[in-house]
């Protein structure tokens, strides 16, 4: 019988680096599947669905909506509040009316577009906006009719249709260009909207033209005064906007107040601490009290 040879150092060294090698290979595949875990779909918000809608021209639009909760109000209908700008503003939104039970009832409709940028320049500067002369007019601008075309005749026809809505509880928010928006659907289609609420409004754009409907909508209003009887308009604007946002907000204010003796309600309001793009995510749950807690009813 062959005797066998004992193992020599050398081959000691080569199985005590092999037993190390393997041991270290082993930590760093755990390590790795530590360090990076499988993918998963990515995150949805709870309580939401989301439509995809074209307006008359074909342009499509992202319309996402957090879905209602609980029975219906002692009204037998759910307020509706509309959101420009949704992509960036509609989460924070729908996060304060599920934390705030008593909001859980009612509606948000998120206007947003295709696409993940929180904020669409092209898509926001054209449909904000009133029509721009040719040598001025880039990025293509003149939408604003086009847009409430959209809203009046296709989109909240369908959210009616889906939800229970009360016709006397529909609001709209706008921020910055969708401020200005908000104030050119109040002053132009002032029976569309209940409550409004014009963010950091850009009352500046375009040599102000607001003013010119501004002092249409006055005049109407004189001659037909049941326009406002149930309508409020919040002008919210923040400690570090511009001198000029925060004066021209100020100045409406007070040049729209006369027009309470028909039931306008027109509120200001100054959020300290905050500047022209954060302020809008300062302030949903103030937004919600705004335009959930006045009642024509």
């Amino acid at each position: 019988m062959k005797r066998q040879q004992p193992l020599g150092a050398g081959h000691l060294e080569l199985s005590m680096f092999r037993l190390v090698c393997s041991a270290v290979l082993s930590l760093l595949c755990c390590t790795a599947a530590l360090a990076e875990p499988a993918r998963q779909p990515p995150v949805t918000l709870d309580g939401t669905e989301q439509w995809l809608m074209h307006n008359a021209a074909g342009t499509p639009y992202r319309i996402m909506i957090s879905l209602p909760e609980g029975e219906l109000p002692w009204t037998g209908a759910r307020s509706v509040l509309y959101i420009l700008d949704a992509n960036a503003y509609f989460p924070g939104f729908h996060a304060a009316k599920r934390g705030l039970k008593v909001y859980r009832q009612s509606i948000i409709v998120g206007i947003a577009y295709p696409g993940s940028d929180p904020l669409n320049f092209l898509r926001r500067s054209y449909d904000f906006s009133p029509p721009a002369p040719d040598g001025l007019n880039t990025p293509p601008q003149g939408g604003q009719d086009e847009l409430l075309d959209f809203i009046e005749h296709q989109l909240m026809p369908a959210v009616a249709e889906r939800f229970e809505v009360d016709p006397h509880q529909q609001s709209l928010f706008g921020h910055s260009f969708g401020g200005m928006f908000a104030l050119y659907t109040l002053f132009t289609r002032p029976a569309l909207f209940d409550h409004l609420v014009a963010a950091s409004p850009s009352q500046w754009w375009s040599d102000r033209f607001l003013l010119q409907h501004e002092q249409d909508f006055t005049q109407k209003v004189a001659e037909q005064p049941e326009l406002v009887t149930h309508t409020s308009l919040a002008l919210i604007v923040a400690e570090r906007d511009s001198p000029a946002t925060r004066e021209d907000a100020n100045a409406l204010a007070q040049r729209l107040q006369p027009l309470s003796i028909h039931g306008l309600r027109v509120s200001e309001q100054l959020i300290q601490g905050e500047d022209h793009m954060s302020v809008p995510y300062r302030i949903p749950s103030l937004v919600l009290d705004q335009v959930f807690s006045n009642r024509r009813r």
